[in-house]
């Protein structure tokens, strides 16, 4: 397939149904092409003093043109298109609206059908275009988006609207945009495509990615893979609020496809934001610095102020980064510079700026167990000349200074920061979303590793009951409960008699998912007369007798295949709790032992899990050989469609399934 330089690099631009009404979306787009210095092409059969075809264009003007700007309704663009490809353009740019995305399918139907006839890459339909500042090129109904400075940063968004917003949200922060794009309905350009446009484009340094949707979640993954191990990635994902559920077992109703998106972009390498601030925060950030990988860099704060330093410093341990204390000998150097009563053991607080300030950021940076220096301070002209004191320098360690104050100094003192390559923050919330963003994209690095392949998983055939479900964990080297299947009454309490009490007593049948809510379970059961009593209210001859586990702390893991991203596990808190808070995380098959360890990092109960009021401590590694082997059942089982240990519970013991669902196509 086509690269996408005849569409951000054209040699030259038609627009189809322009228009010499100023309010006509042809005439718009005529707008805001004439900054571009390449041949403008304005068509309009209609119109005689315009060219009545593309091919008439490209005779007239002696130049290709490769990129069809399609300004007519719905039910001719596939026509226009057409014709444009014939005449050799290699992209189009449909920006009306009134294809799937308004009921009619069939007008988007015929414009692949285009795609695919004369293989022309399509950008649209229903979008407000894109631009590429750095080249003049300005493809948008919004003229005044042609005001975005060139920068580092690339917008790649499923929205036309988002697209323009983030662009100037970035020229307002002082970042501006590399390129800047808007997907519509993806119909043929989507996210992936630009994103591997982005792996050689050189004025590129970080991208900011907007997903509403996902079509083809493998090739997403592979792209953010891709570029992420190149360039930072920051993500936001619409859709926190949507609860629909992908499946109708408990672990298909958590893993949303909110959840599931993030989850999946996260383990591809992308750091992920709630809101658009946090993303013009985070990847402005990461366009002028990338901290090396590693498992979890240390932050040095120095702040002029001590009310905005704590803000930050509360900001940073709710993220769980790391703000190490600061050596003896660092904090004897501080000394040397600070006043007395000033705190220094980091953060460091200077009581106010004044000279001397930049060797005091310098001083920190310097500290072994620093690797990145958080600054914050408010203009103060009369006292410190903050683009003088952070000469590039000041700092050995990457720095991050956020600055208040009046707006004409603030971006005074923002443009000379940035000119020496510090990014720059207004506010210690939007420094802590800096700061964290560094922080998870050098650790989202460290996780970058192959492993060794699972040796393969031989699933016998289905329906499976929960002792069949059980055997095959036991293949996987999961631990489960002592356990015997019993037939009869009679082999019910030879089980107990050698299993000794207490004793778990379930109903063993494969089509019954959910044995608690119909009362299919009877716990705690030592003698003979209470085994006879639970057979009898059970009324069923097929039975499980399983030695009852120690109490713990209880998780859910499941694997599953999910409609979008494959086959994906999920690990939270188990039992009722991982339904009612949906405390879980969740990440694509297979997976590396390093990334299925790190899931439990995003739990909120995460402290249960680390030996809370005495309480047993998780070993991440051997959850890690679970939530692999999981996979590894749906990678190497195509009759499996679900699996699930729910509860799986952490004892003093390690971990052991007290419960095991497995579902497939015969069910």
């Amino acid at each position: 397939m086509k690269g996408l330089d005849g569409l951000f690099a054209p040699r030259g631009v038609a627009v189809i149904g322009a228009s010499r009404n100023p309010a006509k979306l042809g005439a718009v787009m005529a707008r805001s092409l004439s900054t571009y210095d390449a041949p403008l092409a304005l068509v309009n059969p209609r119109d005689p003093e315009l060219h009545g075809s593309v091919a008439e264009a490209v005779d007239s003007l002696g130049a290709p043109i490769d990129l069809a700007v399609v300004c007519v309704p719905a039910a001719a663009a596939a026509d226009a298109v057409a014709e444009a490809a014939k005449a050799g353009a290699s992209a189009a740019l449909v920006c009306a609206g009134g294809f799937a995305e308004a009921g009619h399918p069939e007008f988007q139907r015929a414009l692949l059908d285009v795609v695919d006839r004369h293989g022309i890459r399509l950008l649209g339909p229903n979008t407000s275009g894109f631009l590429v500042p750095g080249r003049g090129l300005t493809a948008s109904f919004v003229p005044s988006v042609g005001s975005v400075p060139a920068g580092g940063v690339a917008v790649v968004a499923a929205s036309g609207g988002v697209n323009h917003a983030l662009s100037f949200l970035l020229a307002e922060a002082g970042y501006g945009v590399s390129l800047a794009v808007g997907l519509g309905n993806a119909a043929d350009i989507d996210a992936a495509d630009v994103l591997d446009h982005l792996l050689a484009d050189p004025a590129t340094k970080a991208v900011a990615l907007h997903i509403e949707s996902v079509a083809d979640g493998s090739r997403l993954a592979g792209a953010v893979a891709r570029l992420s191990a190149r360039k930072p990635v920051v993500a936001l994902v619409v859709g926190r609020n949507d609860v629909g559920a992908f499946a109708k077992s408990h672990t298909g109703a958590l893993a949303t496809s909110w959840r599931t998106t993030r989850g999946v972009l996260r383990q591809s390498g992308a750091v992920l934001v709630d809101d658009e601030r946090q993303l013009v925060d985070a990847v402005g950030t990461l366009s002028m610095i990338r901290l090396a990988p590693a498992l979890s860099p240390g932050v040095g704060v120095v702040t002029a102020q001590a009310g905005p330093g704590l803000l930050l410093l509360d900001g940073l341990r709710g993220a769980g980064i790391r703000v190490p204390v600061l050596a003896d000998e660092t904090q004897r150097r501080l000394g040397e510079l600070l006043p007395p009563m000033t705190y220094q053991a980091n953060p460091v607080d200077t009581g106010r700026p004044g000279p001397g300030f930049g060797e005091v950021v310098r001083t920190a940076g310097d500290d072994p167990e620093v690797d990145l220096v958080a600054v914050y301070a408010l203009t103060e002209p009369d006292s410190v000349d903050l683009v003088s004191e952070l000469s590039p320098q000041t700092a050995s360690t990457p720095t991050v200074v956020a600055v208040g104050g009046s707006t004409a100094d603030v971006s005074a003192v923002r443009s000379g920061l940035h000119e020496r390559g510090y990014p720059v923050a207004t506010s210690p919330a939007a420094l802590t979303h800096a700061i964290r963003a560094l922080v998870e994209d050098a650790c989202l690095n460290n996780r970058r590793s192959v492993d060794e392949p699972i040796p393969p998983v031989a699933v016998p055939q289905g329906p499976w009951d929960e002792h069949q479900a059980k055997t095959v964990l036991d293949t996987l080297g999961v631990r489960t409960p002592s356990r015997a299947a019993c037939n009869t009454p009679e082999e019910a309490h030879a089980a107990l008699d050698t299993l000794g009490g207490p004793v778990a007593l379930k109903i063993l049948d494969a089509t019954i998912l959910h044995k608690t809510e119909i009362g299919g379970v009877h716990l705690g059961i030592r003698t003979h007369a209470e085994l006879s009593e639970a057979l009898d209210a059970l009324g069923v001859q097929r039975v499980l007798v399983e030695r009852m586990a120690p109490a713990g702390v209880d998780l859910i893991v499941g694997a599953r295949r999910d409609p979008v991203f494959g086959p994906v596990v999920l690990v939270g808190l188990g039992g009722t709790t991982a339904e009612a808070l949906a405390d879980v995380a969740v990440r694509a098959a297979p997976l590396s032992a390093a990334e299925a360890a790190s899931m439990t990092d995003e739990l909120l109960g995460r402290a249960l899990l680390d030996g809370w009021r005495g309480g047993p401590v998780l070993d991440r590694r051997d959850l890690a050989r679970v939530v692999r082997a999981l996979g590894q059942v749906l990678l190497d089982a195509p009759q499996v469609d679900e699996i699930e240990i729910n509860p799986l519970r952490l004892t003093r013991d390690g971990l052991v399934a007290l419960d095991a669902v497995i579902t497939g196509k015969e069910q």
